[in-house]
């Protein structure tokens, strides 16, 4: 009997031992995207245990994660969720969420089923039109999940979202506590709101050159330059000298632009340009000294068009974007119509990786010119940003810049483009010191004449001819000019209900970037090349004539 009872104690003793809790977990997931296992060298780890949820990943515990990265911890006492990110060695940020965990809805299912020997019951969200399901144990005592969602609803061992994005658990580690290194309960941190912690976050991941910021381009002879900022044609021109840094190959670059009317009501032709410094002449010559400087085209119809085709000793100006200014948009906001609330701010934001070869690790002049009389003038704002692509795709090497027809010295006596009224029209022609794969021309065109008759509203088909040969043909034109009506207030109303600011226009409408056409080339072996414009450049009429700003640059590998 003595012998039975001590078996029965021992085996008592062992199940209890058995069943016993853990004081802490550490439980790895590995995530599958479509069936397919993603970032499989960096699997989500969570820490866990009766205080804290310590949600990180491999590459973070070992010290390899690169900047920005987050950890996310949950508070079991309060509930609360901590988040912080490092944005630097020396830069750590971090925020406090007190509601986000307690607010979450599930809907509870009776279905079960068995991860890595774990009872797991299932639930159900909807989140921004993402289903997501949830397959969660209580058999460990701890609580813990590889996302925010669930934390409270026991240890998360699978989390479903449309059943193509799916992270589960690979292996659960009892430990008996949490490492030091890991653990958040005994670290002292300065924290932020929510929404500047996530700007901040966002912001990290990028790189930011700030050009200009809140500066006036008008027209008045009390315009001076700085120290930092050059201002020629009485103040229609600011032009800044900018370092840009080493970019990674297949970095994607943006330029984003606002503008205000700081007191001109009307619809201007907008250029934000970089001036190319690689031959004996350079449009920075012409600002500084005078148009005459730069070297003059002509066709045959009498006038001289200075600075606009690339020459032997002369590279005209890269556009980086069109822009066209709307009716008095911020400045004139105190006109009402009913059911009319005026746009603030009109911001523009392009991409123009095409054009990295002439950015790269250089210094570069960069500038904005808005044609306008205006003494008030506009206000912009103008950054470029500089994203690391995680793929590595092929880029241009070569930017080219052919032609650029926009007088942007308007105020300073350069001739409009009005050189399309010649069967000769633009041809210009250029050498290429070695062969050029995947030739593209970088054509950006807009045509103008603001009356009836005149090209800014009639369209017109745009020919490009490469060696003889027509590239290609387009009639550009634009017929949602309607869609930016919130950001002109001045824009006047006419008997028909219509605004000036909604007819269609050639390539263009009042508030809007016109968009870069791609036109493919080929490949380009080295030596002479000519390309052509041609534009059916209607007649004048009284005082009154039409035109065509037209930018070509040349890019390719």
């Amino acid at each position: 009997m003595k012998q039975l009872l001590t078996l029965y104690l021992l085996a008592f003793t062992t199940l209890c031992f058995a069943q016993k809790k853990p004081n802490a977990l550490k439980i790895t997931y590995e995530k599958k995207y479509n069936g397919k296992i993603t970032e499989e060298n960096n699997p989500i780890y969570i820490f866990s245990d009766a205080s804290q949820t310590v949600l990180t990943s491999k590459e973070i515990v070992d010290n390899k994660a690169g900047f920005p990265y987050e950890k996310s911890f949950i508070d079991r006492k309060t509930n609360f969720h901590i988040q912080t990110a490092r944005l630097s060695d020396s830069n750590e940020i971090a925020t406090v969420d007190s509601l986000g965990i307690s607010k979450q809805q599930f809907e509870l299912l009776k279905e079960t089923k068995t991860i890595l020997g774990y009872k797991c019951k299932k639930a159900k969200t909807i989140i921004n039109s993402n289903t997501i399901e949830i397959w969660y144990t209580n058999d460990l005592g701890i609580k813990g999940a590889p996302s925010i969602l669930g934390q409270d609803l026991g240890l998360v061992l699978e989390m479903n979202r449309n059943n193509n994005f799916i992270i589960t658990a690979s292996k659960i580690e009892k430990i008996k506590a949490i490492p030091e290194n890991v653990s958040l309960l005994k670290t002292e941190l300065k924290t932020s709101d929510l929404l500047t912690y996530r700007d901040l976050l966002w912001k990290s991941r990028f790189t930011t050159i700030k050009i200009f910021e809140n500066e006036i381009i008008n027209f008045s002879h009390a315009s001076k330059s700085n120290d930092s900022i050059f201002r020629f044609g009485n103040g229609t021109i600011i032009v800044k000298k900018v370092k840009i840094p080493k970019i990674n190959n297949g970095s994607q670059i943006y330029i984003d632009l606002s503008e205000q009317s700081n007191g001109d009501a009307y619809d201007r032709t907008g250029s934000v340009f970089l001036i190319p410094m690689d031959g004996k002449i350079s449009f920075l010559d012409g600002l500084q000294k005078g148009i005459k400087e730069l070297p003059a085209y002509e066709n045959g119809n009498g006038k001289s068009y200075l600075g606009m085709v690339r020459t032997e000793n002369y590279s005209p100006l890269i556009e980086l974007m069109r822009f066209f200014t709307p009716f008095g948009i911020k400045q004139y906001n105190h006109i009402q119509l009913k059911d009319k609330t005026w746009h603030e701010t009109v911001s523009y934001r392009q991409e123009i990786s095409e054009l990295v070869s002439a950015l790269d690790n250089q210094d570069v002049y960069i500038g904005t010119f808005i044609g306008n009389y205006d003494k008030g003038g506009h206000k912009i704002s103008l950054n470029l940003t500089i994203h690391n692509e995680e793929k590595q795709v092929a880029k241009s090497t070569l930017a080219l810049p052919i032609f650029n027809s926009t007088n942007v010295m308007e105020m300073a006596g350069q001739e409009y483009a009005t050189l399309f009224n010649s069967e000769k029209g633009l041809k210009v022609s250029f050498t290429l010191d070695k062969d050029l794969m995947n030739a593209k021309l970088r054509y950006i065109t807009t045509g103008h004449g603001g009356w009836e008759n005149g090209d800014e509203f009639l369209p017109k088909k745009n020919t490009i001819i490469l060696d003889g040969k027509e590239a290609f043909s387009f009639v550009p034109w634009r017929t949602d000019c309607g869609s930016y009506r919130l950001y002109n207030p001045a824009s006047g109303n006419f008997a028909n209900g219509l605004s000036s600011s909604d007819y269609s226009r050639s390539n263009w409408c009042p508030g809007m970037a016109t968009i870069p056409n791609f036109i493919d080339l080929g490949d380009l072996k080295a030596g002479k090349h000519t390309i052509s414009v041609k534009i059916p450049q209607g007649e004048p009429e009284g005082n009154s004539f039409s035109f065509w700003n037209v930018s070509g640059v040349l890019i390719g590998e």
